[in-house]
């Protein structure tokens, strides 16, 4: 059954997302990998006066490493609750899990690039 629409509970989802994201820092080593490059591209960014358009990608790109480390994250404290043992199709899907952030990353190191080269060089 669906519920109306109520601030009381908007609020409460924020603020468990604001739990996960907390969980994931604090859990997390990759993540705060992932801190430090979000505040060096952004201090970068704004250093070397990064056009408008030139900051949606980079924020597209941050956002999107980000993304598929909290999923990764949530994929991993799934497979560990559903079990203990080890099983191979759960080693698996946390390899392919940690490919997808991987792929993010090298895709924002590749956005950086192309943002960043043209104003140092």
């Amino acid at each position: 059954m669906l519920r109306g629409f109520s601030l009381a509970a908007r609020w409460r989802s924020f603020r468990f997302a604001g739990r996960g994201l907390r969980t994931l820092l604090t859990s997390q080593h990759n993540a705060w990998i992932h801190a430090l490059a979000t505040l060096l591209v952004v201090a970068a960014g704004l250093g070397l006066g990064v056009e408008r358009q030139e900051w949606l990608a980079l924020i597209l790109a941050m956002m999107a490493v980000w993304t598929a480390e909290a999923l990764n994250t949530a994929l991993e404290f799934l497979s560990d609750a559903a079990s203990a043992e080890f099983h191979p199709l759960i080693e698996k899907a946390k390899d392919v899990a940690a490919g997808a952030v991987l792929i993010c990353a090298l895709g924002a190191l590749l956005v950086g690039a192309l943002v960043f080269v043209p104003h140092v060089w």
